[in-house]
């Protein structure tokens, strides 16, 4: 698919056609640059390598610095590739921006959800705890209770839903319609809710 690399800036809210006041997230669509393309005959592939936010060439390997001056550019914190183009439509060192986008298009929205660390039953699975206190129950209420069977099969059964590390996935929001287009700071306003913290990266595609 086609599209390019973003922030998360925050959210909003638009009003629509009937009226209602509709929540909205703003997100930062480029300008990304073509820092390299994909070939089936080099690489056994077809893509192109989209390049997004400068950073400085102190905090980037030489390695990085000698891949980006190639298409006489900065060095990028988020390099992403995508299939999506045909070939010959961008060639390297090209700067696409939200013009891509039209408004009332529908894109789908990849991002990162918010970390939430280690995280007991109760807050990552929605368990309901053990209920009542009676009895000389003690600090036992959002406990997971018994994991499993006795003497047969003697042992914690794979996928059982326990404590653990929540959030920090990789999350996509689909078909979601653009309400506002603002091509000249490459700003797009979209409707609902985008994973990821504020600042975070998104991948846009159309």
């Amino acid at each position: 698919m086609q599209g390019l690399i973003g922030k998360k800036i925050g959210m909003t809210s638009l009003f629509d056609e009937e009226g209602k006041n509709v929540p909205c997230t703003v997100l930062q669509a480029g300008p990304c640059v073509v820092t390299q393309l994909k070939t089936v005959e080099r690489d056994g592939y077809s893509a192109v390598q989209l390049g997004f936010d400068d950073k400085k060439e102190k905090h980037s390997t030489k390695a990085e610095i000698g891949h980006f001056k190639k298409v006489n550019t900065t060095p990028k914190r988020k390099v992403v590739e995508f299939t999506g183009y045909a070939e010959g439509q961008v060639k390297e060192g090209e700067i696409l921006t939200a013009e891509i986008f039209r408004t009332d298009n529908w894109v789908d929205i990849r991002g990162w959800s918010k970390g939430k660390g280690f995280q007991g039953v109760v807050k990552r699975h929605g368990f309901g705890g053990v209920g009542g206190v009676t009895h000389g129950q003690h600090n036992r209420g959002r406990a997971p209770g018994s994991l499993g069977a006795s003497s047969f099969p003697s042992r914690v059964l794979p996928g059982m839903r326990m404590a653990g590390q929540t959030g920090n996935r990789k999350t996509m929001a689909i078909s979601m319609r653009i309400m506002k287009l603002m091509p000249e700071q490459n700003i797009l306003i979209v409707k609902g809710a985008v994973p990821g913290p504020k600042g975070g990266y998104v991948i846009i595609l159309k």
